[in-house]
């Protein structure tokens, strides 16, 4: 795999006050995740699997917000990412184009590290490309374009912008695990512990 299998969980902060958790566990090509908020009871949860190249072959999303329950079910093929998003008893098809190199966003900071790992195995050191990105709060997925350059020389930091006047400085280690994430709204993204050897 491109990056390691392992368990890991983050702490999601604003102006040093945490405001998320977030858990994730890769294993056999799989994705487990979840988010939850420092306080309430939304959560976010996403399961997903991956293809030999380590593309998102399907992914399962979820939100919950007391006994409000939205889920989502997609699959990529031919060029797309098709899926039916449920919620309050209604059903809806929903289709986005991937874009050349098949990446997609479920929300969570894995993905970043799959998209980044990616780039690193093209040999490339700076990318733009559209990305079908599934929005947490809806599950409604939309292909939008991205961008990533590494930083400098430097092979563990990255400079991500999911969207125009957004950027995210990312700092990966050799496992292509992400260490921390600091965006431009202030929010930043910290490992506190990992199952992996030698990590924290």
């Amino acid at each position: 795999m491109l990056i390691a299998d392992g368990d890991c969980r983050y702490d999601i902060r604003r102006a040093g006050e945490l405001i998320a958790v977030e858990e994730e566990t890769l294993a056999a090509g799989r994705i487990h995740g979840i988010q939850r908020p420092a306080s309430g009871s939304n959560v976010y949860e996403v399961e997903a699997e991956l293809d030999d190249a380590g593309l998102i072959r399907r992914v399962v999303v979820s939100y919950s917000r007391g006994p409000f329950t939205r889920n989502a079910i997609y699959e990529s093929a031919d060029n797309f990412l098709r899926g039916n998003l449920s919620a309050m008893g209604a059903r809806d098809n929903l289709t986005t184009k991937l874009g050349r190199y098949g990446e997609v966003d479920a929300g969570l900071i894995i993905f970043r590290a799959l998209t980044i790992a990616h780039i690193r195995e093209r040999g490339q050191t700076r990318w733009t490309g559209r990305v079908a990105a599934i929005d947490p709060n809806t599950l409604v997925a939309a292909t939008s374009k991205q961008s990533c350059r590494r930083r400098g020389n430097d092979p563990r930091v990255w400079i991500y912008e999911p969207r125009m006047g957004d950027s995210e400085e990312i700092e990966i280690d050799d496992s292509g695990l992400v260490r921390s994430r600091r965006d431009s709204r202030g929010i930043e993204t910290v490992l506190v512990s990992s199952s992996l050897p030698g990590q924290a």
